[in-house]
């Protein structure tokens, strides 16, 4: 190599991937003592860590099996052009960080196969359409797993795979946070507040909004001192202002997404879309329940593809239903309502401590997650230099 630096291509896709790879860029200049130059396509968090982003990653920001069909021409307009931006550049890694389409329809079109390909966040092919696994084995050299059971089960599928942690459990989430963030809302310390988390993709908040804003108004009659807080990102921010603009209930929108760990660990019980987020209410140590709609036919289509019991990660791990989950048809104010009063009304605590292995089991209390992976991806390009 005649350069004594590392340039490293990081492609996210969601503001959770943007997360993810804002905190590897960060482990990754501290674990080379800065020689490491980035260049590819993120959000806010990795631009904070010096890249500039080839193009918008809200472009990126589309779920479902049939939600992506209007975008699929601009989709592969895109991949053709970050693969031919890294065949330019002729990186010493790259590093997809979720989103596996466009990951993989990236790495694919790559024409100097020497770059070693890294996907970061294994893409959860035990839980669907196993049969794709031979597509990574061939395009990527290595994934990166969140989760503790991942590499035995690529492993025996030929596929090099290595247990980094998830990230959630990097997030330092007090209590004096809460005091703060109560203190700072003029939020009552005895008042009931209820973290609100509708997505932070257009079409899930337009399909949550509507239960979610019922199932508010309802715990509104009962708790008439409750408080929404709702923190959101700026890609759906207006859209989640606009759909809850009209419940009646005191409304918190948290915007700054430096507050949105305080703004949970302020509340007592959560009502989230399913996701990472659910993971960050474990973190806080706020029940929750967990709930998801898509569109029909993605719908039925995913009840024949999927093959595991559970949609929230805690229960997956956990093998029962820890979290209640409301998924589809089940996304109703009814049983939201009904959830979120058995949590307030003394089931919380139980459903804390009940998360607190499921947490464990993916690295709470051991090396961040961050610096596993940034190692992991040092080692394999000396591995490659060698």
């Amino acid at each position: 190599m005649s350069r004594d630096w590392l340039i490293v291509y990081l492609v996210a896709g969601e503001p959770s991937g943007d997360v993810l790879g804002g905190s590897l860029m960060a482990a990754l200049k501290t674990a080379t003592g800065g020689a490491v130059e980035f260049r590819g396509i993120g959000g806010p968090a990795m631009q904070e860590q010096g890249l500039k982003s080839q193009f918008p990653m809200s472009e990126l920001s589309v779920m479902g099996l049939i939600e992506i069909l209007p975008h699929a021409r601009k989709l592969l307009v895109r991949m053709r052009e970050t693969a031919q931006a890294i065949d330019n550049l002729q990186p010493d890694a790259v590093v997809t960080i979720d989103t596996p389409a466009f990951a993989y329809g990236v790495v694919k079109r790559i024409q100097t196969r020497q770059i070693p390909r890294i996907q970061y966040v294994a893409p959860q092919l035990w839980a669907w359409r196993p049969w794709r696994v031979h597509k990574f084995r061939r395009q990527f050299d290595h994934l990166l797993a969140l989760l503790p059971f991942e590499p035995d089960w690529f492993a025996q599928r030929g596929v090099d795979c290595h247990f980094v942690g998830h990230p959630v459990v990097e997030i330092e989430i007090g209590q004096s946070d809460g005091v703060r963030f109560r203190t700072n809302h003029d939020i009552d310390p005895n008042a009931l507040a209820i973290c609100v988390l509708p997505g932070s993709r257009q079409g899930e908040v337009s399909r949550l909004s509507t239960p979610f804003g019922e199932t508010l108004r309802r715990l509104h009659e009962k708790y008439p001192n409750i408080t929404a807080v709702i923190p959101t990102v700026p890609n759906v921010a207006d859209a989640v202002m606009a759909a809850f603009d009209d419940i009646p209930l005191r409304t918190i929108i948290v915007e700054d997404t430096g507050d949105k760990f305080s703004a949970m660990a302020a509340c007592d019980v959560g009502l989230a879309a399913s996701g990472t987020v659910t993971l960050e209410l474990a973190m806080a140590r706020v029940p929750y329940v967990a709930a998801y709609k898509v569109a029909t036919v993605t719908h039925w289509l995913a009840s024949i593809l999927v093959q595991v019991p559970y949609a929230n990660l805690i229960n997956f791990i956990s093998n029962r239903e820890v979290v209640p989950e409301c998924i589809q048809s089940r996304c109703e104010p009814d049983m939201l309502f009904g959830h979120i009063c058995r949590l307030l009304d003394g089931a919380g605590a139980g459903q804390v401590n009940a998360m607190r292995p499921a947490l464990e089991a993916i690295g709470l209390g051991s090396v961040p997650p961050s610096e596993r992976a940034a190692a992991a991806v040092l080692q394999i390009i000396n591995k490659r230099i060698k």
